[in-house]
């Protein structure tokens, strides 16, 4: 089989997925530019087959689908129209299937774009596939039949997370490591001020051994701390060494629609901190027994679960990174594949 992907920017998580599906045929990947806060590095399996699409205006891009011939196609969405009129001409020849994080919220936005994807959407996509239950609601209103719709769209290369757990256990079996950990771009949305703040606030309020390490880069100055520290961006073959050393992972985001990243922390065995604002608690976390969920841009409220975290013993933090690690088994790039495989049997 052939498998052809439209993609924006294409992450290792997705190459881990990707990999596992080219067991099962060619895997052919147009992606648009690496972006200049996150310049992963990538390591690309030779059975896959990678297109700058800066390379290619439309008619090359066109002539380009029809020399690989695909079987499937698979669109990141609606953003790029050339995307859109190639997948058009393959619509009811094979499944073209649409990939969406949206979380419906029933925005006027929303409902007029469920008005006009009568006309548009489910006149180029045979499938929509989606992450979890919040944008499963999402393309329901947009016309897609339940039947047409995959869930599990996202997933971490967890047998890569799994081996950190594995081989860490038994060092934070000995000494649980007192420290918080981000890992993110700094932008407004991500909510890494309210972080730094409640963390500092925190001190102030109840000196404590406790740390916060910050891994990322983005338009937002590093906050000076003696008990914050920053390490740039850190290429995921070079996290093991910040995940070794850290225990407690937070995520404080103002909007995030899935959150791959909350996968990887699972898989690794950490307790989990999120605002209620990121997708993929819905799978990953469970209040209380891996970690604790508050109310995104409160400050107060991150506090206050800051503070329920450095007063849990070791012994219970660990307990909840194993559960962690047990609910990141719910998505793997495995069941990612057999879920497009499924989708050719029909």
């Amino acid at each position: 089989m052939k498998f052809l992907f439209l993609y924006t920017e294409i992450a290792g998580y997705f190459l881990a997925c990707c990999k596992e599906l080219s067991e099962y045929g060619e895997v052919h990947i147009v992606r648009w530019p690496v972006n200049k806060e996150a310049p992963f590095q990538f390591k690309i399996n030779e059975k896959i087959k990678i297109y700058d699409k800066s390379d290619y205006d439309l008619p090359r891009l066109t002539q380009l689908v029809n020399q690989i011939n695909p079987d499937m196609i698979i669109c990141s969405g609606w953003i790029d129209k050339d995307y859109l009129k190639i997948t058009k001409k393959y619509f009811k020849k094979i499944p073209t299937i649409m990939t969406c994080d949206t979380h419906w919220n029933g925005s006027i936005k929303q409902r007029l774009a469920v008005v006009i994807s009568r006309f548009t959407l489910l006149k180029i996509f045979s499938h929509a596939w989606v992450p979890g239950k919040i944008q499963k609601q999402y393309v329901l209103n947009l016309g897609f039949r339940e039947k047409n719709i995959l869930t599990g769209f996202y997933s971490c290369d967890l047998d890569h997370f799994e081996s950190i757990y594995q081989a860490q256990k038994a060092q934070k079996q000995a000494k649980f490591p007192r420290r918080f950990l981000y890992v993110g771009r700094y932008y407004d949305f991500k909510g890494i001020q309210e972080l730094w703040q409640a963390f500092i606030d925190l001190q102030k309020e109840q000196p404590n051994e406790w740390e916060l390490w910050s891994l990322g880069v983005g338009d937002i100055d590093a906050i000076q701390h003696p008990k914050i520290k920053h390490f740039g961006f850190v290429q995921p073959k070079d996290l093991a060494k910040y995940t070794l050393q850290s225990g407690v992972f937070v995520l404080p985001s103002r909007f995030e629609p899935w959150g791959v990243v909350v996968h990887e922390f699972a898989a690794s065995g950490f307790p989990l901190v999120l605002s209620d604002k990121i997708g993929a608690k819905e799978l990953f976390l469970k209040e209380g027994k891996n970690g604790f969920e508050f109310q995104s841009k409160n400050i107060d409220d991150l506090k206050n679960v800051l503070k329920r975290i450095i007063n849990i013993p070791e012994s219970e933090l660990r307990e909840m990174g194993a559960i962690s690690n047990s609910l990141s088994k719910t998505v793997s790039p495995k069941k990612w594949a057999e879920s497009l495989l499924k989708v050719t049997k029909h």
